[in-house]
């Protein structure tokens, strides 16, 4: 750390900063700063923060012995160094890059996969807002499943004939996840009245949504089982989705129990025979 004070007219500051969050530029026009010290009846200590590229800045000043926080402010310098893009226009002529870097077509198989995977996680994440609502206690594991969605992802895109053996490893799904998801089936499973009869994606916000999930999960698999077939993917990353759309549907069914909202049965319609 580099401690230096810095003149600010009326008041000397201290400056504390990381050396290594300095750039050398900064550094070496710090140390020179350093040389002179300049007396004050009162000092400003201040301590920058490096958070994501800006340096927060906290005031503490001393007067005659008492120390007082300076009104609770915190006041933000300028970032040095330049924010990354949101934008990059490397997709503008409709190709996308793979995690190996290769370039594909954005309607290739593999981003077909991985949007419906993302798709996938984004209502999970509607459902889960709604579970939080209803206080069921679900919302830990769906958060859960979201991170595994990303892994997913990961091995997804990293083709197995485009990447090399250490980046495979990498991005390997974690068949241990699936097993997760089986005990999580059982212990929900568990807790609700057994089916008599086909069921309609009804029970209260929380249910529904997480039928439009499941459903959703089926497209991401059916998406996702063409790339195992052709030796790409991982099979537990099918089996996950598999076990996924499973777990979602027990979920619907519990949340639904939980709230005491009825699950609406699936009725035939009656087909009238010709007079």
């Amino acid at each position: 750390q580099l401690a230096c004070p810095l003149d600010l007219g009326c008041h000397s500051v201290l400056v504390v900063l990381s050396a290594s969050h300095i750039p050398k530029i900064a550094l070496s026009s710090l140390r020179t700063c350093a040389k002179n010290n300049l007396p004050s009846s009162r000092s400003l200590s201040l301590l920058v923060l490096r958070q994501s590229s800006v340096f927060h800045v906290r005031a503490m000043s001393t007067s005659e012995g008492q120390e007082t926080r300076a009104a609770g402010e915190q006041t933000e310098a300028a970032p040095r160094f330049k924010k990354s893009k949101i934008y990059t226009r490397t997709g503008d002529k409709g190709t996308s890059g793979l995690f190996s870097g290769v370039r594909r077509a954005k309607d290739d198989v593999v981003f077909e996969a991985l949007g419906t995977t993302d798709e996938l996680n984004a209502i999970i994440g509607v459902a889960r807002e709604y579970c939080d609502l209803a206080k069921n206690g679900l919302s830990p594991r769906l958060a859960e499943i979201q991170s595994r969605l990303f892994d997913a992802g990961a091995a997804v895109a990293t083709p197995k004939s485009t990447a090399e053996p250490e980046t495979l490893e990498r991005v390997a799904f974690d068949s241990n996840c699936v097993i997760a998801l089986e005990s999580w089936i059982d212990e929900l499973d568990a807790a609700v009245p057994p089916l008599k009869n086909f069921i309609l994606p009804s029970g209260g916000l929380a249910s529904a949504n997480l039928h439009v999930a499941r459903t959703v999960c089926r497209r991401a698999e059916r998406r996702v089982v063409p790339l195992v077939q052709a030796d790409e993917v991982d099979p537990v990353v099918g089996r996950y989705l598999n076990r996924l759309s499973d777990f979602l549907f027990v979920a619907a069914r519990y949340a639904a129990h939980f709230e005491g909202k009825p699950e609406l049965p699936w009725t035939k319609a009656e087909v009238k025979k010709p007079q």
